[in-house]
């Protein structure tokens, strides 16, 4: 398993997102966004999966980055 975390533009998108994530069988919490990553919003969703599911999030994801020791690998940027 490996942890994410994704950002987003809007708090809607955040919340469509983490209900997405839940339903495909990701373990999921919403926070604020760490200080050393930016968003529109401030508000990020965590999840645990075997693969990073970025089909799951909503088009108004920002970011998504795998979360290991404290350190942030960006593996998607949505343009």
């Amino acid at each position: 398993m490996n942890d994410y975390l994704a950002t987003f533009h809007t708090h809607l998108s955040a919340m469509l997102s983490a209900q997405a994530l839940t339903e495909a069988g990701a373990e999921t919490r919403m926070g604020p966004v760490p200080r050393q990553l930016s968003s529109s919003c401030g508000t990020c969703v965590r999840y645990r999966a075997a693969r990073d599911l970025r089909e799951r999030l909503d088009t108004e994801c920002e970011a998504l980055y795998r979360e290991a020791g404290g350190t942030y690998q960006e593996v998607f940027r949505n343009e």
